[in-house]
C-alpha cells in the first residue's frame, strides 16, 4: 500500500469519525434504579438528557434515597451508552482503517 493511498484512507477515516460523533449523539441509553423509581436517559456522548423521578420519592424524608438512586440510574445509563459507543466506533474503525501492518491489535483483527 503506497503512502498516497494510506493518506487517502486516513482522510476517509477522519470523515467517518465525524459521522460517528453525529451518530453517537443520536444513540440513546436508559438506566434505572430502585425498581424503576428513578430513570436516567443519556446519549452516546455521555450527556444526560433526562432524569425521571417517581412522585413517591419526592417526600423530604426520601431525599437521600432519591439522590442515591439518581446516581445509580445515571451510572447504569452511562455504562450502556459507553458500551454502545465502543461497539459502534470499533465497527467504524474496522471498516475504514487501512490495513497497516502492526496496527491490527488496535482493531482486534
Amino acid at each position: 500500500m503506497d503512502l498516497f493511498n494510506i493518506m487517502g484512507k486516513l482522510k476517509e477515516m477522519q470523515e467517518k469519525m465525524k459521522q460517528a460523533q453525529a451518530h453517537l449523539q443520536e444513540v440513546k441509553a436508559e438506566g434505572e434504579a430502585g425498581a424503576g423509581l428513578v430513570k436516567a436517559h443519556v446519549n452516546g456522548l455521555k450527556q444526560v438528557l433526562k432524569v425521571e423521578v417517581d412522585a413517591s420519592l419526592l417526600a423530604e424524608d426520601q431525599k437521600e434515597v432519591l439522590q442515591d438512586l439518581i446516581v445509580a440510574a445515571v451510572n447504569v445509563a452511562m455504562a450502556k451508552a459507553e458500551e454502545a459507543a465502543q461497539e459502534y466506533l470499533q465497527k467504524t474503525m474496522k471498516e475504514s482503517m487501512p490495513n497497516i501492518p502492526g496496527l491490527d491489535f488496535l482493531l482486534n483483527r
